[in-house]
């Protein structure tokens, strides 16, 4: 009896890339004899595809096609979202209300308070070499700039809202950029300091209307409504800032 050819089964994770919307995009396939359809997900590490084992070539490629502008959307929406590593010496920049700046560091035996110029932060320390200790240095700092222009924003915003809260604090919540608590206590991210100032406005303005409206209906955002208009695109341009930026920083 002849004995019969088996086709040769396709790896089970490949690595391939593929044209969408004008856009050479790499993605992971896997494939599985659990699956009866193709599924696509996009993370930090990029476009994983599954697909069943015996899925065809046309098959693949035309939901490929079809989600297009839904892959390439999404996949720039995260790559933006990627904090570069930040070092910390002398010549490094970084950014502080969504200005970029340069970091000078100075070696002295003695120490004194850290002093910003225009493009410039100059830091005194022991060692100028240990970027553990300049970091240390320069976080603190970020931390009682962020407290002293949240504070400046509150003074100014609580009296056009008619609302004062009982207390300020810094957080370093990795998945929000405010917080309000029943008892008037607002937490803010001091991770703010590194962005624009209109969008730390716009976080202590939402905080602050939920002094009035606990909740995100439609009376909540008429209060942040009357001291900035503009909120719907401020939202926006604030989603492309990531809260977990501890590597970054």
């Amino acid at each position: 009896m002849p004995r019969r050819l088996l086709r040769p089964l396709s790896p089970v994770v490949e690595q391939r890339s593929i044209h969408l919307a004008d856009k050479l995009v790499s993605y992971t396939l896997k494939r599985s004899s659990k699956r009866s359809s193709i599924g696509l997900q996009i993370n930090d590490r990029g476009l994983t595809v599954s697909v069943p084992m015996r899925a065809s070539e046309r098959w693949l490629h035309s939901v490929l096609q079809e989600k297009a502008g839904w892959v390439v959307n999404t996949l720039e929406t995260w790559q933006s979202r990627i904090v570069p590593v930040q070092h910390w010496g002398d010549g490094e920049s970084f950014l502080f209300r969504g200005e970029t700046f340069i970091l000078r560091v100075i070696q002295a035996a003695t120490k004194s308070p850290p002093r910003l110029t225009s493009t410039e932060l100059f830091l005194q320390v022991s060692d100028s070499g240990n970027q553990t200790l300049i970091k240390k240095m320069v976080l603190l700092w970020y931390k009682q700039e962020a407290m002293r222009v949240f504070e400046e924003c509150v003074e100014h915003f609580s009296p056009l809202m008619g609302v004062s809260p009982s207390e300020i604090k810094l957080t370093s919540a990795r998945t929000q950029w405010g917080s309000c608590t029943v008892q008037g206590v607002i937490r803010l991210n001091w991770k703010l300091v590194t962005m624009p100032l209109h969008l730390i406005d716009y976080v202590v303005v939402h905080e602050l209307a939920h002094l009035k409206e606990m909740n995100h209906s439609a009376a909540f955002w008429r209060v942040v409504e009357s001291v900035c208009p503009d909120y719907p695109g401020i939202r926006k341009e604030l989603h492309k800032w990531n809260p977990d930026v501890e590597g970054g920083l």
